[in-house]
């Protein structure tokens, strides 16, 4: 196939402050890819690092650099990603991410060159600060039927990450871009969207999601019923999409099944918020709202660390409250 009929795909990577740490990984990522048809671009949001200078030392003519004057928030900055891609697909790339050398090529070949409706989808690994795998991840979501693909996320057959994920680049913005009710999991809300649109899923294992103490995510986990909240707004979403696309009985219970399913997966990423929180009492208490949130139906997973917190604080208090009791009695006896 000649390259000019190939599809042009964008992969933005949207920048803060990394220039010295992970932006250089990601940016060698998107340059080095086998794909011929690429445009990337650098989004940076202000930086006072030397992003600029670093940026400004490479020479490659698919590579666009924008700088903000001025810092405009995350959210922000993706969609303004999203706004300049030229390509039929886009990728929104972390810039503390990282993609395989053949993660385009080998999306594009499953779509036959072709503009996918929706997105294309890849496994997934999860690496550490130093770029250790800490596990791998397959995708087997396969071609199944939406609410069969919703369900494969609860169930930990498929992993749901902007790093693994392509889109096409009209529907998503049709569809809003990035955004969600709290701007917290604005890559699942239209990872979800789009699903509906048509999907292609490789089972093999091309991007990397990086975890690290200096995470935008992992910033700010205190308030884990926030998450939660954002959590069951997307498990609606689901729903939404589901009952768009079919009528009747069936319809009713494959709403009913996700609702289901979605809410007991939520309440348990809430958890896993939760248990991320500094002191003991401090993942309590998250912990203990978390649980009325989702109003006291589901508790942390079997043996999970959060149970085993939430278990103790309960018997710590019912400890107290007989003690008190106690007192109380022998002394109006």
């Amino acid at each position: 196939m000649q390259q000019g009929s190939m599809p042009l795909v964008t992969i933005a990577i949207p920048t803060y402050n990394r220039a010295g740490s992970y932006l250089p990984v990601a940016l060698n990522a998107a340059r080095t890819q086998t794909y011929p048809r690429l445009e990337i671009i650098v989004a940076d949001n202000a930086s006072s690092d030397d992003t600029a200078a670093f940026i400004q030392g490479i020479s490659d003519a698919r590579l666009r650099y924008l700088r903000h004057r001025v810092n405009i928030g995350a959210h922000r900055n993706y969609n303004y990603c999203l706004n300049k891609a030229r390509g039929e697909y886009f990728m929104l790339l972390h810039d503390d991410d990282a993609i395989d050398a053949d993660f385009v090529d080998a999306c594009m070949k499953a779509a036959n060159h072709e503009v996918v409706g929706g997105i294309i989808r890849t496994g997934v690994r999860v690496i550490d600060h130093r770029g250790n795998t800490v596990r791998e991840s397959k995708n087997f979501a396969g071609a199944v039927s939406l609410a069969e693909f919703y369900q494969a996320w609860f169930a930990g057959r498929t992993n749901w990450y902007l790093a693994n994920t392509l889109f096409n680049t009209r529907q998503l913005r049709a569809e809003g871009g990035f955004r969600s009710p709290y701007h917290l999991a604005e890559d699942g809300f239209a990872i979800a969207r789009l699903a509906r649109l048509g999907r292609l899923d490789l089972p093999d294992v091309k991007a990397s999601f990086r975890v690290h103490a200096g995470e935008n995510t992992m910033a700010d986990p205190a308030d884990a019923t926030l998450w939660g909240r954002e959590y069951l707004e997307l498990v609606e979403c689901m729903c939404r999409m589901l009952a768009g696309c079919k009528c009747g009985l069936a319809a009713g219970e494959e709403v009913a099944a996700v609702r289901r399913g979605g809410r007991r997966f939520a309440a348990q990423l809430a958890y896993n918020r939760a248990g991320i929180v500094g002191s003991r009492m401090q993942r309590l208490g998250a912990a203990y709202e978390v649980l009325r949130l989702f109003d006291y139906r589901y508790w942390p997973i079997h043996r999970s660390k959060t149970l085993r917190l939430l278990r103790r604080g309960f018997s710590y208090t019912r400890r107290r409250a007989e003690k008190t009791m106690n007192r109380t009695l022998v002394s109006t006896g």
